[in-house]
């Protein structure tokens, strides 16, 4: 049974980066699919934010390409996002999920941004 897990903090400061790592279980990440990451601002619709293969290739949203990083640690299974210069408006809930059909999903994590 694969499971994600989001983790990371809760609150960041404008202009920070924000960091979320997500581990994986049951699973290997670099054994094959797309690796996903998406958040929900309050009130709005799910955005997909970038992905990792298991190749190790990345592939970003062009609207936050230049904002977005997503790499990986093999050897803790997990793959991680951050989100540079952040804004109020980067509130959000941040979810990982797994493959083209994204058939697993972590529970998301809020991450706030306020000074």
């Amino acid at each position: 049974q694969v499971q994600l897990q989001e983790s990371g903090p809760g609150l960041v400061k404008p202009s920070q980066t924000l960091s979320l790592t997500c581990t994986v279980s049951g699973a290997s990440i670099t054994a094959n699919s797309y690796w996903n990451w998406f958040r929900q601002p309050p009130g709005k619709g799910l955005e997909w934010m970038g992905a990792i293969h298991y190749s190790g290739a990345t592939y970003y949203s062009p609207s936050l390409k230049s904002r977005t990083s997503i790499s990986r640690d093999t050897s803790k299974n997990q793959f991680t996002l951050q989100l540079s210069s952040v804004t109020p408006e980067d509130t959000a809930v941040y979810y990982c999920a797994r493959g083209i059909s994204l058939e697993v999903w972590g529970q998301g994590t809020l991450v706030t941004v306020s000074s």
